[in-house]
């Protein structure tokens, strides 16, 4: 009976040290950034930049204010090309109230280069201060682009 017991006892105690690999975010190494793998094409970064048109003070920024930004701010800095869309930002302000605006995506395809991140947080500076705007949204993705 003492070595029916015994071989079980023994299984028990070796394995008793063991756990299953834990599946948490702590196996995941730190500072570690995605990275696209294309199918076809070149790894290339996508910026949209999202654009308030409401002035603080009142008012929307008019259309031709908008285009002169884009044909000698934005253009300059990325001859290859971009594209707009118009959007209709919503969101709860303050006390719960309902806040609707219109808005501008700015889309860029570009290198993800710190060169290209520069000029686009200097956009963003430049609006920020010619229309009066707390805040310029940037969003990037790495994407896979070919002509």
């Amino acid at each position: 009976m003492l070595n029916n017991l015994a071989i079980p006892l023994v299984l028990v105690l070796s394995l008793a040290g063991c756990q299953a690999p834990s599946t948490s975010h702590e196996q995941i190494p730190p500072n570690t950034a995605p990275v696209a793998v294309c199918g076809a094409g070149d790894i290339m970064m996508q910026t949209t930049l999202w654009f308030g048109m409401n002035k603080p003070k009142g008012g929307t920024v008019s259309s031709s204010e908008w285009q002169q930004f884009v044909d000698n701010d934005v253009t300059p800095r990325f001859k290859d090309g971009l594209s707009v869309y118009d959007g209709k930002g919503q969101w709860l302000g303050e006390g719960g109230k309902l806040a609707r605006e219109n808005s501008k995506a700015l889309m860029l395809i570009h290198q993800p280069d710190r060169s290209s991140s520069d000029s686009i947080n200097t956009l963003r500076d430049i609006y920020k201060k010619r229309f009066d705007q707390e805040s310029v949204m940037r969003v990037d993705a790495l994407v896979c682009v070919a002509f």
